[in-house]
């Protein structure tokens, strides 16, 4: 990494009680973007990615938000889920470490989330993103900076009733535990500066400084060496957290580490553009749980492409034959649900499941995209939202269309044309009579589109 900048916005602290993200952290992140905008702005598109996390996930406000965010910063912004945000946070610690055999703990406490990683190598075994953040915790126990042994003891409560959901399979598990992130580093710090542990975070560190924080009752009277304004308010609620997975995972030692997800992110993207996609991986091990027919979703996929290339011409960017040919190799795996209306199971399964390297906005598309796939078009009604969409989903009909005996027919020449919301289809002449099942087939799409507003034209030529 060459150049960093690192403002705090603290978007948990402007989570209200009915989960919305207030007017003044609103403005607090719209001004912070506006100054990463001024650095960013000459950059390619595909250079850049942005990922909102736990505040993003649980306001309910955040799908008008997030347009502003875009507006200001420039770029488009992914809300990654929970596990997405975990794995990525192991990528980027994992790529800071000498390589070693043993399994690894990582605890990443956040500012709303905490995520729980037990992996090997650069290979994560487990993931896992609880709803508690140093932030929300400090603003739920401590909401006016005082710590009493009541307040504390609640804390620290509520944060291993948490961590029960996951105890039973991360105890035991891992033999070196890693702290990333801004508390486990904060905390780190004011152990060795105070002289409460010689390095890391330890036990005994941690029970110092618990009777520190009681002692001192104020988080604005703390007085400790090594604790920065801006961590102050929130030390209280990490500290929470951190002690709480101590006791409940047999934590004794934890070393801080050196990357987290900003890294994670970097690292994800760098492999993007040297073919090494975490989003391809994961189509891969989709289509082998749910027991893909590899043929037939090769058969669709390069049609689509195809008829997308010749509706797209110039405008057919890397980006929209990606997420048609990971629909395409995914459009059936409804299947292993129920024969009847699987293409409403592969809609559910891409909204709903967790995969690696896509991001929830992805997720949708891909979900969209494969519930377009057949039957009636009356369920897309003000789905589809540009052009692009639209070429997508009749590229996937289309070819599902073509190839419907699921066999290596010979296909005839076929060409596409596309304007507006006008799409023009010329296929061989005479084709079609010889094949009347898919001129029928053929037909009704037209049919289909119409009440979509969408012309559609077939001729042989």
């Amino acid at each position: 990494m060459l150049d960093g900048l690192r403002e705090p916005v603290r978007l948990a602290a402007g989570i209200t009680a009915g989960k919305y993200i207030d007017t003044a952290a609103q403005q607090r992140a719209l001004a912070a973007l506006g100054r990463f905008a001024e650095r960013l702005r000459d950059l390619p598109r595909a250079a850049v990615r942005v990922v909102g996390t736990n505040s993003f996930r649980v306001a309910k406000n955040a799908g008008d938000f997030i347009p502003q965010a875009e507006h200001t910063l420039g770029f488009p912004i992914e809300v990654i889920a929970g596990r997405e945000e975990a794995r990525l946070i192991y990528l980027g610690v994992a790529h800071g470490l000498p390589q070693s055999k043993d399994n690894r703990l990582v605890i990443d406490i956040g500012g709303g989330s905490t995520e729980f990683i037990i992996g090997n190598g650069l290979s994560p075994i487990k993931l896992e993103s609880l709803y508690m953040g140093c932030v929300s915790f400090s603003c739920r126990f401590f909401p006016d900076g005082k710590i009493t042994k009541q307040n504390l003891k609640q804390a620290e409560l509520a944060a291993r009733l948490e961590l029960q959901t996951i105890v039973a399979g991360y105890k035991g598990q891992w033999q070196q535990a890693l702290g990333s992130s801004g508390t486990a580093k904060a905390i780190s710090e004011i152990l060795e500066l105070n002289g409460f542990s010689e390095s890391g975070i330890t036990r005994e560190g941690l029970e110092k400084l618990r009777a520190h924080l009681l002692k001192a009752g104020d988080v604005q009277q703390l007085g400790l060496q090594g604790l920065r304004p801006d961590r102050t308010p929130a030390l209280a609620g990490g500290f929470a957290i951190m002690y709480a997975a101590f006791c409940e995972l047999g934590i004794t030692y934890m070393s801080p580490a050196l990357g987290a997800l900003r890294e994670g992110v970097l690292y994800d993207l760098w492999g993007r553009f040297h073919k090494s996609d975490m989003r391809d991986v994961t189509v891969r091990q989709f289509m082998q749980r749910y027991h893909v027919d590899g043929k037939q979703a090769g058969r669709v996929a390069k049609l689509a492409k195809l008829f997308a290339q010749q509706f797209l011409g110039i405008e057919a960017t890397e980006s929209a034959l990606h997420m048609l040919n990971w629909v395409a190799n995914l459009h059936e795996i409804g299947i292993s649900v129920a024969h009847s209306g699987f293409h409403k199971h592969t809609a559910y399964i891409l909204a709903n499941a967790d995969m690696p390297g896509f991001s929830r906005k992805e997720q949708a598309r891909l979900s969209l995209m494969s519930l377009a796939q057949r039957g009636s078009l009356d369920k897309l009604q003000g789905q589809l939202k540009n052009a692009e969409d639209y070429v997508l989903a009749i590229s996937l009909r289309l070819a599902v269309l073509f190839y419907r005996n699921r066999d290596d027919i010979a296909l005839p020449a076929l060409q596409g044309h596309f304007s507006g919301s006008k799409f023009h289809i010329t296929i061989e002449a005479g084709w079609m009579s010889r094949n009347m099942l898919t001129e029928t087939a053929l037909q009704e799409e037209v049919k289909q589109w119409k009440t979509l507003g969408v012309s559609m034209q077939v001729v042989e030529g």
